[in-house]
């Protein structure tokens, strides 16, 4: 079977990156976020936007009826990029990589670039910004009058391929995201090199991984936490028992990645993309 040994490793990262002390906190980590908010400069910055009508979609974690209703919502066609986010730091010296504080980033932060203010060496700066914190990401949406997309906003898009809007059913969906994910480095590509998705949005998948501003909304379980095992605190091998397309193994990891991390961590092809509400104007 096509990615028969992949399917191993997806279970295999599952395992590994879910096995950890749950510690992660939406509410806290929020809090953090909340305190820092409304101190960032405003950065100018022309990113064009999808319009997203919404609709229901079944997430990949729920019941097997359960449906979740998305708003209309706008977002980037693309990702943040290296250029984007260096102007945001050189308004914003706050979040510069010596001066940023460790509640928000951890020492992995921008750790490759020359300098506060230099990109690294033979860096493209259309390509997407990566080793970000979600406290980064949210700063720098604040910044230019946008957020983070909810998980529910972000996999909504993410169902889609460039022909229809939920593409979840067809055999060769997931098996495409898995050859995406495979191809190594693909976090240095420039943005709008590939065409865009039913909805006009560019790398989804082909280029990095995403924050998502619920990212640890999310706990996966499986049978280490319904057996008897006292320390319920501990989670391992998440959830294809609660799994909504078991067979969905390009969301199993991306479930995986999101389950471990926490809103300080930044990752070598982690970045994000903003959204926004929509405006709705009626006449009285």
């Amino acid at each position: 079977m096509k990615h028969f040994g992949f399917i191993a490793a997806v279970w295999m990262s599952i395992g590994l990156m879910s096995c950890s002390n749950q510690e992660n906190n939406p509410v806290e980590e929020k809090s953090f976020a909340d305190h820092f908010s409304g101190t960032v400069q405003n950065t100018r910055v022309n990113t064009a936007m999808a319009y997203i009508p919404g609709g229901e979609y079944k997430p990949f974690y729920g019941s097997d009826t359960s449906l979740v209703k998305v708003e209309p919502f706008l977002l980037d066609e693309r990702p943040v990029t290296n250029g984007e986010y260096l102007d945001f730091v050189k308004s914003n010296p706050a979040w510069q990589k010596s001066n940023v504080k460790r509640i928000f980033a951890d020492t992995a932060y921008l750790h490759n670039w020359s300098s506060d203010t230099t990109l690294p060496e033979g860096a493209n700066a259309d390509a997407p910004i990566c080793n970000i914190s979600w406290f980064a990401a949210k700063a720098y949406a604040e910044s230019i009058g946008k957020r983070l997309p909810t998980l529910d906003e972000w996999e909504f898009v993410a169902m889609a391929d460039a022909t229809s809007p939920n593409a979840r059913s067809k055999s060769e969906y997931s098996d495409r995201i898995i050859d995406l994910y495979l191809q190594k480095n693909r976090q240095f590509n420039p943005v709008k090199h590939s065409p865009p998705n039913y909805w006009g949005v560019y790398n989804m998948f082909d280029l990095i991984w995403e924050w998502t501003d619920d990212f640890n909304s999310i706990l996966t379980t499986g049978d280490s936490r319904s057996g008897q095992y006292e320390d319920k605190s501990l989670f391992c091998a998440g959830g294809a028992t609660s799994a909504t397309d078991i067979l969905n193994y390009a969301a199993f990891m991306r479930f995986a990645l999101r389950t471990s991390l926490k809103a300080d961590f930044t990752v070598a092809n982690l970045g994000f993309r903003c959204a926004r509400d929509t405006v709705v104007h009626l006449n009285k």
